[in-house]
């Protein structure tokens, strides 16, 4: 009997090689929102690894 089962089980295993290819996403441009917001972000890292490199020289 448990051959059965395994040889059900084993006949549905194939059905997942038939699975729909993969489709990569197409990359969409950015609005003037989000570059704003990287920039903003973008000088706050700058800011924050000149602040440390000063308190890093003053010790």
């Amino acid at each position: 009997m448990i051959r059965l089962y395994t040889l059900i089980v084993m006949s549905f295993l194939p059905a997942q090689v038939w699975a729909k290819a993969y489709d990569r996403p197409i990359p969409q441009a950015q609005s003037a929102t989000a570059e704003f917001w990287f920039f903003m972000a973008s000088l706050l890292l700058v800011g924050a690894l000149i602040t440390v490199a000063w308190l890093v020289s003053k010790r």
